[in-house]
């Protein structure tokens, strides 16, 4: 949602530390994620982040709300056909509609906005790819720590996500990480793009073609 940040107000985004120490009463789990998470593991910055985005489970929802309080926290709707994200407020005690995966966070709306929330659905103990629940993982294992004790969601998920704008950055951060994976990262993350985009031109590099 980069292309509505200017209207929606400025970001001073929090840094991964900021967020931890803001998440460390929860008990239910989360995961730094975006372009973060693909620095959180190989752990150096590699580029600027215009924003930091924190994922959660859905079923999660009400418990991280709370934490929140008294927060500006508004939940982006599905767009109208060729039009902008609306936005509406999220209340306390509310539990988000299925349709919204999306929160910008700001501690007032005189403030600039902190963090961005990502919910993702959950079936059992699986979690779900969003845009094809088909592909999905055991929650114990979609997400890493760091050594300072960071969560961040696992690069090959990460990649995963990123694979559908393929925007200037999201190339950025696959070249970035690619070399790191280890097989078994590669090769799940090849299985679950070979499904959700057949024809991808990341496949041919994750396979051991050229292109890297």
């Amino acid at each position: 949602m980069g292309d509505e940040a200017g209207s929606l107000g400025p970001w001073q985004p929090w840094s991964p530390q900021d967020v931890a120490r803001f998440f460390a009463p929860l008990t239910v789990p989360w995961w730094i994620a975006g372009g973060w998470a693909i620095d959180l593991f190989l752990g150096r910055q590699t580029r600027e982040h215009e924003d930091i985005d924190v994922q959660i489970l859905r079923c999660d929802q009400r418990v991280v709300r709370a934490l929140f309080g008294g927060w500006d926290m508004q939940a982006a709707l599905p767009p109208p056909r060729d039009e902008a994200w609306p936005f509406r407020t999220w209340r306390l005690d509310e539990a988000l509609d299925a349709d919204i995966h999306d929160v910008w966070c700001r501690t007032t709306p005189t403030q600039p906005w902190a963090l961005q929330l990502m919910l993702d659905d959950t079936r059992d103990d699986a979690w779900l790819f969003r845009r094809m629940p088909a592909i999905r993982r055991s929650v114990d294992a979609i997400g890493c720590v760091t050594d300072d004790g960071i969560p961040y969601l696992a690069p090959e998920i990460q990649v995963l996500y990123k694979a559908k704008g393929l925007r200037p950055k999201d190339e950025a951060d696959f070249l970035e990480v690619l070399p790191a994976l280890d097989q078994e990262r590669r090769q799940w993350l090849s299985n679950a793009i070979a499904v959700a985009h057949p024809s991808h031109p990341w496949l041919e590099c994750l396979t051991g073609g050229s292109g890297v």
